[in-house]
């Protein structure tokens, strides 16, 4: 009895030193309207937001998602019009203290484009080729809804969007890394239709994105 007791005492302590990585998952059954998914647990080395998109776009600025717009004055081209590769950077608001930056994966239509982001709808998640909705009322992108997994739709907040970083010099528009832009174009595309903008849900973003979870 001795014997047996001393066994489930030492698998439980291999399982509790037991790497985080070896416990990272792929999981995209929970993920039908947000297309591939890595679900990262909550340990130190989860996936951000800044890094995700440096990575994405080829943009190279580090810092706080809320400090790249001002970063990008003078070695990135800006603007508000978005394009495949760009990054949108998103101001901090309501509890968001950090900000948000996504990767502009593909235009759909004036007002709709699909986003890949990481650490938006749950902490260390990435999502693919999700919706994003100008609510601006001059259609220059200021305003934003953006898919939110938990709910299966856009969440209700409108976040301000300070603009758009291209990976180009500023004053040159052409060259945006046309090989990330075919990856980008490659990704698996979303099932998830944009909802009414009537719609409103309860819209939890904020505080994911400034780090209380």
């Amino acid at each position: 009895m001795r014997v047996h007791h001393s066994l489930i005492v030492i698998g439980l302590a291999v399982a509790c030193i037991a790497p985080a990585s070896a416990r990272t998952v792929i999981d995209s059954a929970n993920d039908a309207g947000a297309g591939s998914t890595l679900t990262v647990p909550k340990a130190p080395g989860h996936l951000e937001c800044v890094p995700f998109a440096r990575t994405t776009s080829g943009i190279q600025i580090y810092g706080d998602a809320h400090t790249w717009w001002e970063q990008a004055r003078g070695r990135y081209a800006t603007g508000n019009t978005p394009k495949p590769g760009a990054v949108m950077a998103i101001k901090p608001f309501n509890n968001s203290r950090l900000g948000h930056v996504a990767t502009v994966s593909r235009i759909i239509d004036s007002r709709t484009v699909l986003l890949s982001h990481a650490n938006w709808s749950s902490p260390g998640q990435i999502e693919r080729n999700v919706t994003a909705l100008d609510v601006s009322p001059n259609n220059d992108w200021t305003q934003v809804r953006i898919w939110y997994a938990p709910i299966h739709s856009l969440g209700g907040t409108h976040w301000p969007v300070s603009g758009f970083i291209y990976n180009a010099r500023p004053g040159r528009m052409r060259d945006l890394g046309q090989a990330r832009l075919m990856q980008a174009a490659a990704m698996k595309p979303s099932t998830a239709k944009p909802a009414s903008l009537t719609s409103r849900h309860r819209d939890p973003i904020g505080a994911i994105i400034s780090g209380r979870y």
